[in-house]
Parts: C-alpha cells; sequence; structure tokens
C-alpha cells in the first residue's frame, strides 16, 4: 500500500497523456492485487482528472492455472479487460486471455 508510490505514477501518466495505460500485476499476489489496482484507480481518478485505467497484464498466468478469480474481479471492478497474461520472461511470452479457458478452469 504505497500510496506515494500511486500517486507518482498517478502524476506521469497525466502530465505524459499515453495512449494506453496499463495496470502490471503478478497473477499470484490474488486479492493483494485486487487492492493494488483499486489504489492506482483511485490514484488516476484524483487531483481533478478523470483517467482510467485501459487494461490488466497479468504476469506469471502460467503458475496459477486454476486460479483465475482475480482476473475477473479485476475486470470486474475496472470495466478493463485482462489486455495480456504473461506466461514466461520474454516479449513472446505475453499472451491473449483465452476467456474459453478462464469459463473452463473456474467450472472444472
Amino acid at each position: 500500500n504505497n500510496v506515494p508510490l500511486m500517486k507518482a505514477l498517478s502524476k506521469l501518466v497525466v502530465e505524459n497523456e499515453p495512449d494506453l495505460v496499463l495496470f502490471v500485476c503478478e497473477a499470484l499476489v490474488g486479492n493483494d492485487g485486487i487492492d493494488q489496482l483499486q489504489m492506482f484507480d483511485r490514484a488516476l481518478r484524483t487531483g481533478g482528472h478523470s483517467r482510467q485505467i485501459d487494461g490488466v497484464v497479468l504476469t506469471k498466468f502460467d503458475t496459477v492455472s486454476d486460479k483465475v478469480g482475480a482476473a475477473l474481479t479485476m475486470t470486474h471492478i475496472t470495466g478493463a479487460p485482462v489486455a495480456f497474461i504473461g506466461t514466461g520472461q520474454k516479449y513472446n511470452h505475453l499472451k491473449k486471455l483465452s476467456v474459453q479457458s478462464v469459463i473452463k478452469s473456474l467450472f472444472s
């Protein structure tokens, strides 16, 4: 819960006006990641601007196989999609989230 860091990141977003703002989080952290996402989202919305997160990137997704609840909750909270999941340490290990595999793992 590093509030000064979140405010600094929010300031970077406001001053640089990027085309895309992605929240990057380890899939392993579960509810802590959701708390961080909410804190970052709040920091973006304060200070007289209303910029929101455009998407979520979940790293280490290959290590959580059936624990995908955090991905659903993050999407629900922000309304932003999971843009990519990380399944390794190289750029080509960034993959699009397979909604079918998430649903399958939730109901199996």
